[in-house]
C-alpha cells in the first residue's frame, strides 16, 4: 500500500470528496484552500503545493487506483489522532456548496469505515458543519 505525507492525506480526503460527484466546484476548491490556509495542522505545509497534491490525487482516482485504494492510502498515511480531522475536512468540502449529494454521503460512510471512526463522533462532526453552514 502506498503512503503519502499526513498533509497530502488530508488533502486527498478533501479532493476525493470534491471529485466523488465528478465535478470540483469553485466553492469546494476555495474551501480546501481556506482549510489549508487556516487549520493549525497545515501550519508547516507549503500552500503553493495544494494544486499539485490535488492533481496527484485526481490522477490516482482516474488511473488504476480504486476509490478503496485511495481511502486506504489516506488511513495508512495519517496518525490516528488526525482521523477525525480528515473526516472533518471532508465534511467541510461536502458542505461547501450548501448541498450534500447522495454520492458525498456515501463517500463519508466509506471514509468513516476506512478510518474506523465511531458513528457518534462522525454525527457530531456532521452536525457541527451543518450548524456552521446554516443560512437564513
Amino acid at each position: 500500500m502506498t503512503t503519502v505525507s499526513p498533509h497530502e492525506a488530508l488533502i486527498y480526503a478533501m479532493v476525493t470528496m470534491s471529485a466523488v460527484d465528478r465535478k470540483m466546484t469553485d466553492a469546494e476548491f476555495q474551501r480546501m484552500a481556506s482549510i489549508v490556509k487556516t487549520l493549525p495542522v497545515f501550519l508547516d505545509f507549503d500552500q503553493d503545493r495544494l494544486v499539485a497534491v490535488a492533481e496527484e490525487c485526481g490522477e490516482r482516482l482516474s488511473d488504476n487506483s480504486s476509490l478503496e485504494d485511495v481511502l486506504h492510502t489516506i488511513a495508512d498515511s495519517l496518525p490516528k489522532k488526525l482521523y477525525e480531522t480528515a473526516y472533518a475536512c471532508a465534511v467541510e468540502v461536502a458542505a461547501a456548496d450548501l448541498r450534500v449529494a447522495d454520492e458525498e454521503i456515501r463517500l463519508l460512510e466509506l471514509l468513516r469505515d476506512a478510518l474506523r471512526l465511531d458513528k457518534l463522533v462522525t454525527a457530531a462532526i456532521e452536525r457541527s458543519a451543518r450548524a456552521r453552514h446554516q443560512t437564513l
